[in-house]
């Protein structure tokens, strides 16, 4: 089994509806966001994914939400913007691109802060 991960970021404000604490007032983050393929065999040049081609497709998904206000994005109407539920977003999103691929997403990490962060393995 072979891995490869990238590392990407975006900007946005959020509010987290309902939480009771000072993360439901507006603020923003600069969050990196860490992508982790898996699969079991490379292609003709020896890759399982070219690094450029897996750091576009994920820039491709954080177009919608680098510098917007999350809450009003339809992915984040019924649900929080919450670290867990952008790296569920971003995971499923790149599911659905690269299900052509015979690439499987292993993991996605949306990290809010240097010390902080979520993850969704599916």
């Amino acid at each position: 089994m072979y891995e490869v991960t990238v590392m990407t970021h975006f900007a946005a404000a959020h509010q987290l509806r309902n939480f009771g604490g000072k993360c439901e007032q507006l603020h923003g983050h600069n969050w990196k966001v860490e992508v982790t393929l898996k699969g079991e065999g490379l292609n003709d040049e020896g890759l399982l994914i070219d690094f450029q081609e897996l750091r576009a497709i994920t820039n491709g998904i954080l177009e919608k939400l680098d510098h917007s206000f999350l809450n009003e994005l339809p992915a984040f109407k019924d649900q929080n913007p919450s670290s867990e539920n952008i790296a569920a977003y971003i995971f499923k999103e790149l599911r659905t691109r690269l299900n052509d691929k015979h690439i499987d997403v292993a993991k996605v990490t949306a990290w809010e802060s240097d010390s902080a962060s979520a993850s969704y393995m599916g």
